[in-house]
């Protein structure tokens, strides 16, 4: 399936056209600004009794030539200005340096081969190799190869599933960084594609029964826009080998009685159980299961609300292992015979702890991987529910990955923190020891760096911790280079981890500050709920009370903070920014959501509901949505800070239309000299699988313009 590209034409006769516009310069950096010209229209909607204007409706027609012009007058703008700053290319050169070493992931077996993806330094997309279990790893061959599925390397390889002997392989790609995927079989022996092209899948994992065929997930092709349309029914499918996709079989869903955004399917390790997960929200999901040893088994209710999250982990015969978070905030894992599997025969087998549990199995046990305070520590247990041992770190940070197949003695698990480029160690299943796997070979002295963690009071007391990264010996004198990241829901945690990116932004001297705020899971579904709904400006006020715990204790001041975040982190920032815009000096919200009265009725938008809630819910609740969505809280008069909004034209999660309404909005009614802009990136989408020569260019823009507008003449390395 080609998808829908928006190509940037010239048109002489639009209103957007930049002759007209909106002239602005800034006295500090001498960059002149000409601002497109943002055509209004009448459209308005009413809720609850409450007009309100939409001026840039017609910006979220992603097929008009009006938009596409928009757009287009819009980039000129953007990356003129951008090509003005002096040290650009010097960032770009840089973060090319350091992005160029070999990257190697983790090794796992199928069928009579060990594969494992690698990246040579500056390819834009990882390449699976393998060879023959046992045999020397040297004698890998390319399995794989990503970067000839484009010529620019914006299609990407989504997804890996093998047969359960290891010679079929089903795996999806992505063109132009888009939800929607294709899926492709092969025969893993002679590489050799064996099957038509499956199109028309969202949102899916391929999950094979036994060798005969696979389970995947989708929605209809909605009508209009497939980047911007309405995706509100999901479907679980079995595809069974040698026949046409149109034969595919419907397992699940379709029904207008009972409708699920998201819908999975997945086949237990021994092939004996089919699980589906059935799902109106992001959070909360409904649990089936179906027993494949007999052909005609019914469709057993294991949970029948979506009021809790509970999957299936492993099975030992007709026994099951569930890992649920009912009854159980930071969630547990329970056991339950397949019989009767409803929430009132359960059985704790790992109860619930202080810490948020992620437990995955391999070689005959269970790895629970807890977070405590963002840090991961990791146990084993056997399957009788006894504790093994803790298993021994390399050092505080995040691991993952220990998890393998039942028969395996062995497993490999990666190890990462802020300041440590990630490594692969190899674990011994039965003795509990590790050695290290992989270096990575960088240029990047971590020994130079440091990152401590601390705790700040949020608005209303609630303790909030924030780890900070920087150079050693940095002096604390509120002059230094910062950038604040949060993200604050949807259950996601963020984990120490490293970028290559952010090295390179610590070397100018920078330093990178990430707080872990409600709405987040780091601390299990008390501290998510926390964040959600019309308890949302508690995100907010911990965001904020992260910048002022950095300016309190000289790390920065607001001349030299920059706040980022994208897709809900990008809202983080929109809401941030319109209501304490002093606080900062740059802005950067990527692929954000930030129009709050409309985000639901996009793509699959309707199913952030959980943590949003929608302006159509209550008056209540489009009263508080209305009160901080960026895109409605922009004021004429305010100085903003200078801003880069960041977007993708294949972005089918958050459409880009969100971010034209608040580039429009800011461009019109800013008061300051600060300039407001808009970066669009073509053939890219939310950002999973973007080329790594656009991932460099997009950071060497954000760093420059951030150090621009900080009023860095020069690089501040220090």
């Amino acid at each position: 399936m080609k998808k829908f590209i928006l190509p940037f034409i010239i048109l002489s006769l639009i209103a957007c056209k930049e002759d007209k516009g909106q002239k602005k310069e800034t006295q500090k950096n001498k960059i002149a600004l000409n601002y497109p010209k943002t055509k209004k229209v009448d459209t308005v909607n009413t809720y609850f009794g409450t007009k309100v204007k939409d001026p840039y409706r017609w910006l979220e027609n992603d097929r008009s030539k009006e938009t596409e012009a928009w757009v287009k007058a819009e980039n000129e703008v953007t990356f003129d200005y951008l090509s003005q700053i002096p040290y650009r290319d010097t960032l770009k050169n840089r973060l090319s340096e350091l992005w160029n070493y070999e990257k190697v992931g983790a090794p796992f077996k199928e069928g009579d081969y060990t594969y494992f993806s690698k990246n040579d330094g500056l390819q834009n997309q990882y390449v699976i190799y393998r060879y023959k279990t046992g045999e020397d790893p040297s004698t890998a061959e390319v399995f794989l190869d990503p970067n000839k599925f484009s010529e620019d390397g914006t299609t990407s390889l989504g997804g890996m599933s093998f047969s359960k002997d290891g010679n079929t392989l089903a795996y999806s790609i992505s063109e132009g960084g888009s939800d929607w995927r294709k899926v492709m079989v092969m025969n893993a022996e002679t590489k050799e594609i064996i099957e038509d092209t499956l199109v028309d899948i969202k949102f899916s994992g391929l999950s094979w029964k036994s060798n005969e065929g696979f389970f995947y997930s989708s929605y209809d092709k909605p009508e209009g826009s497939e980047l911007s349309a309405k995706t509100d029914q999901h479907k679980l499918f079995y595809h069974k080998l040698g026949t046409p996709q149109k034969e595919d079989k419907l397992i699940f869903g379709g029904t207008e009685a009972e409708k699920h955004r998201y819908v999975g399917g997945n086949v237990s390790e021994d092939n004996r159980f089919l699980t589906i997960t059935a799902s109106t929200s992001t959070s909360g999901n409904k649990l089936f299961l179906k027993d494949l040893s007999q052909p005609n088994s019914e469709l057993k209710t294991i949970i029948g609300n979506t009021e809790t999250d509970t999957y299936l982990i492993e099975n030992k015969g007709s026994k099951l292992f569930l890992v649920t978070n009912h009854n159980a905030p930071n969630k547990k894992i329970v056991t339950v015979d397949a019989k009767n599997p409803a929430p009132e025969n359960w059985e704790d087998f790992i109860s619930e702890t202080e810490n948020v549990l992620s437990p995955s199995t391999g070689g005959g046990y269970f790895f629970t991987e807890y977070m405590k305070d963002a840090v991961s520590i990791v146990k084993q247990y056997d399957y009788e529910g006894n504790l093994v041992r803790e298993v021994d770190l390399p050092g505080i940070g995040s691991v993952g990955g220990f998890g393998t197949k039942q028969e395996e003695k062995e497993l490999y698990y990666s190890f990462t923190n802020y300041i440590t480029p990630g490594s692969i160690y190899k674990y011994d299943i039965e003795k509990g020891t590790s050695e290290l796997y992989r270096k990575p070979k960088i240029d990047f002295n971590t020994e130079a760096y440091e990152s401590k963690q601390v705790f700040y009071t949020s608005k209303d007391g609630t303790k909030i911790p924030m780890i900070i990264t920087h150079k050693k010996g940095i002096e604390l004198n509120g002059k230094n280079p910062t950038i604040l990241y949060g993200y604050g829901g949807f259950n996601i945690s963020l984990t120490p981890s490293f970028s290559i990116a952010n090295a390179v932004w610590m070397e100018q001297g920078g330093i990178y500050a990430v707080p872990n705020l409600r709405g987040g899971g780091e601390y299990g579904k008390k501290w998510h709920d926390a964040g959600i709904k019309q308890k949302k400006q508690n995100v907010f006020d911990d965001f904020i009370a992260a910048a002022e715990y950095l300016i309190e204790n000289n790390y920065t001041s607001s001349d030299y903070l920059a706040i980022r975040g994208g897709s809900n982190g990008g809202l983080l920032v929109g809401a941030t920014m319109t209501q304490r815009p002093a606080l900062m000096k740059v802005a950067l919200p990527a692929v954000g959501v930030l129009d709050m009265l409309r985000y639901h009725t996009f793509t699959a938008g309707a199913g952030w509901a959980y943590d949003y809630g929608t302006a159509e819910d209550s008056k209540e609740m489009f009263e508080y949505l209305y009160n901080y969505s960026p895109a409605h809280n922009v004021e004429k008069g305010t100085k903003y800070p200078a801003t880069l909004i960041t977007t993708g034209d294949h972005d089918d999660r958050v459409v880009p239309a969100h971010s034209f309404k608040f580039a429009a909005e800011l461009q019109e009614k800013q008061a300051g000299e600060n300039p407001v802009l808009i970066r669009n990136e073509t053939n890219a989408g939310h950002g999973a699988g973007t080329p790594v020569s656009k991932t460099i260019e997009q950071y060497a823009d954000i760093y420059g313009f951030t150090l621009w507008n900080m009023d860095f003449k020069n690089l501040p390395k220090k």
